[in-house]
């Protein structure tokens, strides 16, 4: 159950820069951090606590229910 919800986070993540056409280095720079910790979130080695979470949605105009994945019970 566990790798479930880390594959969610790290496809989330892929697809949310896929959208903006942001590499790892450029995500990291608009919220900033530095880029091996977007890397080891995307190799599902750590996850993005609350701080990062809501730089990525403030910064990207996304809201917390995507990024958490709930926008697909709405």
């Amino acid at each position: 159950m566990n790798n479930l919800k880390e594959e969610n986070i790290i496809n989330i993540l892929k697809d949310i820069m896929n959208e903006f056409g942001y590499t790892q280095k450029q995500l990291a720079e608009k919220i900033g951090i530095k880029q091996s910790q977007v890397s080891e979130w995307l190799k599902g080695k750590s996850k993005p606590g609350y701080d990062n979470l809501k730089a990525i949605c403030i910064n990207l105009g996304i809201s917390g229910d995507r990024i958490l994945g709930l926008d697909i019970y709405n």
